[in-house]
């Protein structure tokens, strides 16, 4: 909307002008005529005090909406390495890696529920799963971002891994080891013979 003032007085010699319209001003010109003050480009009211027009700034914001606040602080975090978070592992200087972000739980060793040997054994690994099969509440999580401190760099994280037991044959019933064969052999003879001096014995008492 462009707004045009009237003129509803002129003063002399100095050539003060003064306007009536939607916002009352008063102009003092001294090296313009009239003439040359009405040759002025109107202002418009739609620009801000930047010079910007509101509908393009607008139209800037629905397209580059601002950052939430978590949003901001990953975008602005630092990023560690894992070995770097892998030395950070006593009572007195504890971090943590859980869902690829890094926390210095230092301040909070002595609060926690399960104690701080808990959080001892999660250091030096990513703890995502460990945290995970706590269960912890929807609390507990949102009381994680003060202890928040940066981004780990997943390209340093050594992969998981899953013990895998040595590989064993099948147990065949038709395949007998050798040993066990030669264990019978030896001591079925001393069985028999065993057995043959009980009845021998049994049948002289009779």
């Amino acid at each position: 909307m462009n707004v045009t003032w009237t003129l509803v007085h002129q003063g002399q010699p100095c050539n003060f002008f003064e306007f009536q319209g939607p916002i009352y001003l008063s102009i003092l010109v001294t090296t313009y005529k009239f003439e040359e003050l009405s040759r002025l480009p109107a202002v418009s009211l739609s620009q801000n005090a930047f010079g910007k027009n509101w509908r393009e700034e607008k139209l800037r914001l629905t397209k580059n909406p601002p950052l939430s606040l978590r949003e901001k602080m990953a975008s602005d975090s630092k990023v560690h390495d894992f070995e770097e978070v892998a030395n950070h592992n006593k009572t007195k200087d504890c971090w943590l890696i859980i869902s690829g972000k890094v926390y210095d739980v230092t301040t909070f060793m002595d609060d926690h529920p399960g104690g701080d040997e808990v959080l001892l054994s999660a250091t030096g690994k990513d703890a995502t799963s460990d945290f995970e099969d706590v269960g912890h509440s929807d609390s507990a999580k949102e009381m994680m971002q003060k202890y928040y401190i940066g981004e780990i760099d997943t390209s340093t994280v050594p992969l998981n891994r899953t013990y895998v037991p040595p590989h064993q044959a099948p147990y065949n019933p038709d395949k007998t080891p050798d040993f066990v064969i030669k264990i019978l052999q030896f001591l079925v003879p001393l069985l028999i013979l065993g057995l043959a001096f009980a009845v021998r014995h049994y049948t002289k008492e009779k």
